[in-house]
């Protein structure tokens, strides 16, 4: 019998395993045993040579040289991984037909500027005019009052704010919002457009590996929040985006494509959130 006190390929899992002291961090413990056997098994599976395995330690080591205040290749990587909203998929189960949420992606800013309702977000003077407009509710449909809307979306050129600094207005198409006392909201932006996340580092050479287009499709973010609930982050996806069924980083859910309608010179979408309580 294999004393697993040493390494060995079979059981090399369950030496590193053992490794652990009696004062550890049980859940920090739970975690890093279960990469511990899904990793070994993936090594075991694929076999990959040094230089393969240098090559991935090289990918890793460049993602986080290129992670900066403005741009984090980790959440790229985890986003076009299918992690990041597998994981807002589990935190956030359905159970009375709240709002859905989806991935908060790599550039949401804190402390947009607050504005009144109905106020213009956009500050570039590019694309056509959005009137969006919609409630925040709670699941028996009662309006929340004083409702936190915090909203954030890319340019008609295809890029957010934080990646064309001295090009774009500093927090344009950035904005925070509260519902009034009916629970409504209002502001014009314009019509979102679909663009590639950045593809010019790791992830973006992950995806050319795999021969995986880069791009997301047309959306608009959204953190609405309120005492007494569960924030929820979340997007709202034109209906007429080619990009709806091949999303870089898995965000569509069939719910959270709105109905944006054009009126005349400008474009309109109503859109309802539903908070979960705390309790629920």
């Amino acid at each position: 019998m294999e004393d697993k006190a040493y390494f060995t390929e079979r059981h090399s899992e369950d030496v590193v395993i053992a490794g652990s002291g009696p004062k550890a961090n049980p859940r920090v413990k739970q975690i890093v045993d279960a990469l511990v056997r899904h990793l070994h098994a993936a090594v075991k599976e694929t076999e990959p040579t040094l230089d393969e395995w240098m090559q991935g330690i090289e990918f890793l080591t460049k993602t986080g040289h290129l992670s900066t205040e403005w741009r984090q290749e980790f959440i790229l990587l985890s986003d076009t991984l299918g992690i990041s909203m597998l994981v807002e998929t589990i935190n956030n189960r359905n159970n009375a037909g709240e709002t859905e949420s989806t991935v908060l992606g790599p550039f949401h800013v804190s402390n947009a500027p607050r504005y009144p309702n109905g106020a213009n977000i956009c500050l570039d003077g590019k694309g056509e005019p959005l009137f969006v407009s919609g409630s925040v509710r709670d699941a028996r449909g009662n309006p929340i009052a004083g409702a936190t809307l915090d909203v954030w979306q890319a340019n008609a050129d295809g890029f957010y704010d934080v990646q064309q600094k001295g090009i774009q207005p500093d927090n344009n198409l950035r904005g925070v919002f509260t519902s009034d006392a009916e629970g409504k909201f209002r502001f014009q932006s314009v019509y979102p457009r679909h663009y590639p996340i950045p593809n010019d580092g790791t992830a973006g050479n992950m995806l050319k590996a795999l021969d995986r287009e880069p791009n997301r499709p047309a959306h608009i973010h959204f953190i609405v929040s309120a005492p007494g609930f569960r924030p929820v982050t979340t997007h709202i996806f034109t209906p007429d985006c080619p990009w709806l069924k091949k999303d870089a980083v898995f965000g569509v859910r069939e719910s959270l494509i709105a109905d944006f309608r054009k009126s005349g010179g400008h474009w309109e979408v109503e859109w309802n959130f539903v908070l979960p309580r705390n309790d629920s």
